[in-house]
């Protein structure tokens, strides 16, 4: 067993270096942070490459009406680049390759998770790392968070990290 955190992982050195290709969604959330150092150490250990995503998305459910939507996207852009600016850094910092990207839905339907299956899918990625909660607000209490619905969608191995303090501070 590996020990990382304080937690003991049941993840074998040959198990790691069968995940090559690293997907890991990213949203400056805490949890989301946890998944970045989890995907890094797994792309390490197995000489792999860790693929970064960020989605643009969650429109406005209750607009403001003095709030441009032009001006609310280029923020969740905004926020998003500094995202995967932090995933690149910690994989250089580490010695891992590191491709980042920002992705938006191509339809109004399509939502976070769909977006990042299908995103594993075109990268034939080995396994998704993912934070539980994230950045998502209250379209999370209406709709259920991002990584249920991606965890009832992934055909492939999925690993989800949870951030406690993020959890305690939403209770």
């Amino acid at each position: 067993m590996l020990p990382v955190d304080g937690i003991s992982r049941t993840l074998t050195l040959e198990m790691c270096a069968m995940y090559r290709t690293i997907l890991v969604a990213v949203d400056g959330s805490g949890s989301s942070r946890l998944a970045l150092r989890e995907a890094v150490r797994l792309a390490a250990s197995a000489h792999g490459v860790v693929h970064a995503v960020h989605v643009v998305h969650d429109a406005p459910i209750f607009s403001h009406p003095e709030r441009d939507l032009a001006e609310f996207v280029d923020a969740m852009r905004r926020e998003g680049r500094s995202a995967l600016v932090e995933a690149a850094q910690a994989c250089a910092a580490a010695g891992v390759e590191c491709h980042a990207e920002l992705l938006e839905p191509a339809a109004l339907s399509d939502d976070v998770a769909s977006i990042v299956e299908c995103q594993a899918d075109r990268l034939h990625a080995d396994i998704v790392v993912m934070g539980t909660h994230g950045r998502r607000g209250v379209r999370r209490l209406v709709l259920g968070s991002v990584a249920e619905r991606f965890l009832r969608l992934s055909k492939r191995p999925v690993l989800l990290m949870r951030d406690d303090e993020s959890q305690q501070a939403a209770t």
